[in-house]
């Protein structure tokens, strides 16, 4: 009988482990068809150009195509939604970025909670946005700006790429802390709004720099500050925004995100393989260009961050009595 007992006991430790030594084989041979990276916002935008390059990398590295599909709408609600209701297989991933943070206050009638519905895989980068004009605007300078915004209430218009978008928070920060008053107009992304901007349509924008970098080098826009803390390495000369205005800091942020039931094994081999990605050379460099500085960490550092970010935003959506449903 204690042979018989052993014996037992054998198979049934072994069948405990059968589970979890499918799960590590699965994740080691994932991926093996293609996998999709839905972006919330349309082509040529900084979320798109952030989903782009990590896609290159990570198609090259698991050989396997990593496709972006751009379902833009809802501030990147629609996006976020197609994530949360696809099969929880790593085959179906989310360009997550500060909008995300932002909807969960902004918007009354979400159909998913993104905290509970969303398991965060991995960030990428943090982006610096421009604080910009049309070079023909009659302000130079951030006091200026100011200065002309107060004279003239409710006259300015700022575009960006979207409601609950990274560039009109930005914009509602700087809004409530200089103590100006402007029309928020959004638009379908940044490539519209920054054609409106450069034909004078609109007086002013805060722009994420991987699209409107190359305009401002070329003297098509004159970027009046940056947005973070520091200056930026791109833009070295242009002040930050809270060298006029103390305590003012703003930038986005894009990561990675997957279905909430995701294999926690899928989840960690994605982090891996894209934390590599963010060491390496050249993709740190392509980043750079679009004045973007990679964002390195862990899945719960990444949780971590997007509720900082939840929580920092709401406050700005609920002064500012934002509403977008």
């Amino acid at each position: 009988m204690k042979l018989v007992r052993r014996r037992f006991l054998q198979f049934a430790a072994v069948a405990i482990g059968l589970p979890a030594v499918s799960r590590t084989a699965s994740a080691q041979a994932y991926p093996t068809r293609p996998v999709r990276i839905i972006v919330g916002f349309a082509p040529g935008g900084a979320p798109d150009i952030a989903a782009r390059l990590l896609a290159q990398w990570l198609s090259e590295r698991l050989g396997q195509q990593f496709i972006i599909e751009n379902r833009p709408g809802a501030g990147g609600n629609i996006a976020t939604e197609a994530v949360v209701e696809a099969p929880a297989d790593g085959y179906t991933l989310l360009l997550i970025n500060i909008s995300n943070a932002v909807n969960a206050t902004l918007y009354q009638k979400l159909n998913y909670n993104f905290i509970r519905d969303i398991a965060p895989v991995a960030s990428i980068s943090h982006e610096n946005y421009g604080m910009e004009v049309h070079p023909t605007f009659a302000a130079k300078t951030v006091s200026e700006f100011i200065a002309y915004a107060k004279a003239n209430p409710g006259k300015l218009n700022m575009a960006s790429p979207g409601n609950g978008t990274g560039p009109h928070m930005a914009g509602e920060l700087f809004k409530i802390m200089a103590g100006v008053d402007m029309v928020h107009v959004p638009y379908r992304g940044s490539p519209p709004a920054l054609t409106d901007l450069l034909a004078g349509q609109v007086q002013m924008m805060f722009s994420p720099l991987s699209s409107s970098i190359e305009y401002v080098k070329a003297g098509k826009l004159l970027a009046l500050a940056v947005t973070t803390a520091a200056r930026s390495d791109v833009l070295p000369d242009i002040p930050t925004v809270g060298e006029f205005v103390p305590g003012y800091a703003a930038s986005g942020w894009f990561g990675i995100g997957a279905p909430a039931k995701t294999p926690v094994e899928i989840v960690d081999r994605l982090n891996r393989e894209i934390n590599a990605g963010l060491a390496d050379a050249k993709l740190k460099a392509r980043l750079a260009e679009f004045g973007a500085v990679v964002f390195v960490g862990s899945p719960s550092d990444f949780a971590k961050h997007i509720a900082d970010e939840t929580g920092k935003w709401a406050k700005v959506v609920q002064t500012a009595n934002l509403r977008a449903d």
